[in-house]
């Protein structure tokens, strides 16, 4: 059976990025190696934020509760299908080749509107969380300008291109903080898309 096949950056960024925010790209080598404090120079991990921050985790699971309700939607149009689809596999090499190959046909007719819908619930559910993300973006910046100030930055770096050195001015646990005391939760409903946009989809 097919299952839609989304890329849910939210949920996924929270399972691979969430130590990041206590230990700096490099891990313990890169905090072993020390130096001076490079005034001015700032360190920042956007994903560790993303991935870590009250908002985004409640927008992880808005978007999986989303996407299963869309997958529920498809399961309850595919099944009667699937089932049909096994007994004519069950029967097939008994009937005539003109019975088996309309009632072959007649299969693949009402297996193609689903096809469709699965690509569009698909395209719905990624415009979704591009919405979201970038809805987040939008309440993260004045954040992260706002540390930045605080700690007087004169140069931000993405922490996770650092190889090593002193990371006495990462910034990611204070943008978190100041990122959850500004909003901490979010909500939204699935994306809608005309359906034709699903037709030039690939296939997934």
């Amino acid at each position: 059976m097919r299952r839609l096949i989304t890329v849910l950056a939210l949920t996924t960024v929270a399972t691979t990025a969430h130590a990041q925010t206590a230990a700096p790209a490099g891990g313990q080598a890169a905090q072993g190696l020390g130096g001076p404090t490079i005034p001015g120079v700032c360190l920042l991990s956007r994903q560790a934020v993303m991935a870590n921050a009250k908002v985004a985790v409640a927008a992880s699971d808005r978007l999986r509760a989303l996407t299963q309700q869309a997958q529920q939607e498809i399961d309850g149009e595919r099944q009667p299908v699937e089932t049909d689809i096994k007994a004519f596999n069950a029967e097939a090499a008994k009937l005539p080749e003109t019975q088996r190959l309309q009632r072959q046909q007649a299969l693949q007719a009402r297996l193609q509107p689903i096809e469709a819908k699965t690509r569009l619930r698909a395209r719905e559910i990624d415009a979704t969380r591009e919405k979201a993300l970038e809805r987040i973006s939008t309440e993260l910046q004045p954040v992260v300008a706002q540390v930045y100030k605080q700690r007087q930055c004169g140069l931000l770096i993405d922490r996770n291109s650092v190889i090593g050195g002193n990371m006495a001015n990462d910034l990611t646990a204070a943008v978190t903080q100041g990122l959850d005391a500004k909003i901490s939760t979010i909500t939204f409903n699935r994306e809608t898309l005309p359906a034709e946009q699903a037709a030039a989809a690939p296939a997934r």
